[in-house]
């Protein structure tokens, strides 16, 4: 298929024209439809500038060349727009979905986002699709007229539904968040605007999801590669990067090794993409929506890997977990960054006085809530955090 091609809006895609509109209303923009502002908004949000020093799996300091989660978060918009406009989707929504779906992990990544959950767990808990929810909706507050950004409806719900639905159509939750309910966050927004947590998400927000999806593999493979956690040989070993290392190597017999890891990033980037299409479309065929209302209540999502991309997708993941994500020196790291977050917690808990006055002032006696230290330190970069806890306590970790 050509990609690069792409097509005119398809009838079951997202029209800005046509948006359910905003909470607090606005005149039109002279320039720009409503998901193009949403864009715009979440780009110049305070929250995504910090994305530059939180870190997905290597700390900040650890070199230059590293993913944080600014430039994951600009791979995936790239990769979510070239679905867009191969399907047909708009692309400026896809785009807006991509560039927030990560704006509420706190510092140290999936360790941080722990180490919240756990001093969360008796005031309502962390998540941090609730928490980019929070900030997208109060925790920013740059305009005169209202907390947070503003968003459209359709934004929103792609955010909150990064995943797929939250609840049945009775209310229920499901999946992840069957055992434990809804994150606090997302039941209280819920009470202010319905987001129809019980529907699939429209298309943007499918592609946004497969585009976190396709990114992860290929950087991790880079950054895990890069840090000599594994080699290309044993990367090979798998079906999918295998024919692709396979290939190369054909082609280019003496390719430096630096130049054969690009490529193969590159190739296996273009081959999930190609594959996401091709599968999208004939999903898409069988259903046959004829709006965007029409992908939400087809009771599956429309946008994602064929069942033999899915499989290689399983590979890759089962490949890097115990090689990248528990590999002894990063679960060492990971967990001097748990405690770091769980110290901070625990000294703004007792002493809030050395919060700063913005965050410190609560509503009972003086002291900040619970919520209140997981906001602040959920918006902290790892850099800050470090600093932070070099301020408050006599050592602290290097995470190195």
């Amino acid at each position: 298929m050509a990609i690069e091609a792409g097509c005119a809006r398809a009838v079951y895609a997202a029209d800005p024209g046509r948006s359910r509109g905003r909470l607090h209303p606005e005149p039109p923009s002279a320039t720009r439809n409503d998901f193009r502002r949403d864009c715009d908004r979440i780009i110049h949000a305070t929250a995504f500038r910090r994305l530059k020093y939180k870190t997905q799996v290597f700390v900040f300091h650890e070199g230059d060349h590293y993913r944080t989660r600014l430039t994951h978060s600009l791979e995936v918009a790239q990769i979510a727009r070239a679905l867009a406009r191969a399907l047909g989707l708009d692309e400026d929504l896809s785009e807006a979905l991509a560039l927030a779906h990560d704006l509420g992990h706190p510092p140290f990544g999936h360790a941080g986002e722990r180490a919240l959950a756990g001093c969360m767990a008796g005031h309502g808990g962390f998540d941090h699709n609730a928490q980019t929810l929070r900030i997208v909706t109060e925790l920013e507050r740059r305009y005169p007229a209202f907390d947070g950004l503003n968003l459209t409806w359709e934004t929103l719900e792609g955010i909150v539904k990064h995943n797929g639905p939250l609840t049945d159509r009775a209310g229920d939750p499901i999946g992840r968040y069957r055992e434990g309910g809804l994150p606090e966050g997302i039941l209280l927004y819920g009470a202010v605007q319905d987001l129809d947590l019980w529907s699939y998400p429209g298309a943007e927000a499918q592609a946004a999801a497969i585009a976190d999806d396709i990114a992860y593999d290929a950087h991790d493979i880079d950054d895990g590669l890069r840090a000599a956690l594994f080699s290309v040989d044993d990367i090979a070993a798998l079906p999918l990067p295998g024919g692709i290392v396979t290939a190369i190597r054909h082609q280019y017999p003496h390719l430096e090794s630096d130049r054969l890891v690009h490529e193969l990033v590159r190739r296996l980037i273009g081959q999930m993409i190609e594959d996401v299409g091709a599968e999208a479309r004939r999903r898409i065929a069988q259903a046959n929506p004829k709006s965007a209302d029409d992908v939400r209540r087809a009771g599956k999502a429309l946008v994602g890997f064929s069942p033999a991309m899915a499989e290689a997708d399983a590979a890759i993941k089962g490949f890097l977990y115990p090689r990248m994500y528990r590999h002894s020196r990063i679960m060492r790291i990971m967990t001097d960054a748990e405690s770091v977050v769980r110290d901070l917690f625990e000294r703004y808990s007792d002493k809030p006085g050395d919060l700063p006055a913005e965050w410190g002032a609560g509503e009972r006696g003086g002291h900040a809530s619970p919520r209140k230290i997981a906001d602040f330190i959920a918006g902290m970069t790892d850099r800050y955090a470090l600093t932070e806890h070099a301020r408050l306590f006599p050592t602290t970790p290097e995470l190195r």
